[in-house]
């Protein structure tokens, strides 16, 4: 496991977040870097990308990254696992 120097803070994650889900075509970490206000380390971007990735928010891809979560299919299959869970309750 790979020693973190400088974990983000949370406007740093946002401020990603935001420019990765108003992007029209997929980002590399250089265009992320220049397109942000505040400067931040590589290492802390690829912790916010790390982060991102695994909370399925963003896929990387060998055209950059890309914004991927869509707040209502998520909705839509909570509302399935929900009523999946009833049926299997009431057996």
């Amino acid at each position: 496991m790979q020693k973190i120097l400088h974990y983000p803070r949370l406007d740093t994650i946002l401020n990603v977040e935001r420019l990765l889900k108003n992007a029209a075509e997929p980002l590399s970490k250089n265009e992320i870097d220049r397109r942000l206000e505040k400067k931040i380390m590589r290492p802390t971007l690829n912790v916010i990308l790390n982060y991102l990735e695994e909370s399925g928010k963003i896929a990387l891809l060998k055209e950059g990254i890309l914004w991927i979560y869509e707040k209502d299919v998520s909705k839509k299959l909570r509302a399935k696992l929900d009523n999946a869970a009833l049926k299997e309750n009431i057996k």
